[in-house]
């Protein structure tokens, strides 16, 4: 059998497979009260004067259904005080310097109770790469 038939096929295929599955949007994860934030990236030039990459992901767990959707609301001003203060941190970490997970997290829950003015919203960190 042709190669280029056989893949012409499967991908005719797709379309009624993706609409047998439901066709709903499913969430990447972390549940319903889950709310992924984009990856944070601040650029850093380093003391030798090379440029360096953090990026952080995180997401904010909400239980509260009216706080949930304000948290949605708020998102970019949540990424905008994300990136404002992974930039500055990370424009203060030494060459070899590794960023200390515990002292993000308390700063970017702190972050996160000030921009949604109430607490109940909780900051959980994924990764965080320094390139």
């Amino acid at each position: 059998m042709d190669r280029r038939l056989a893949l012409a096929a499967a991908l005719a295929l797709l379309p009624a497979v993706a609409s047998a599955s439901g066709g709903e949007e499913k969430k990447k994860g972390g549940g319903v009260t889950f709310l992924q934030i984009k990856a944070i990236v601040a650029t850093v030039i380093r003391r030798d004067g090379s440029r360096g990459v953090v990026t952080v992901e995180c997401g904010v767990d909400v239980a509260d259904e009216k706080l949930r959707t304000l948290a949605d609301q708020s998102q970019p001003r949540l990424r905008a005080a994300y990136a404002a203060f992974v930039q500055a941190y990370a424009g203060g970490l030494p060459a070899a310097g590794l960023p200390d997970a515990d002292y993000m997290s308390r700063e970017l829950q702190q972050i996160t109770d000030t921009v949604l003015r109430k607490k109940g919203a909780k900051l959980l960190l994924g990764t965080i790469l320094v390139n």
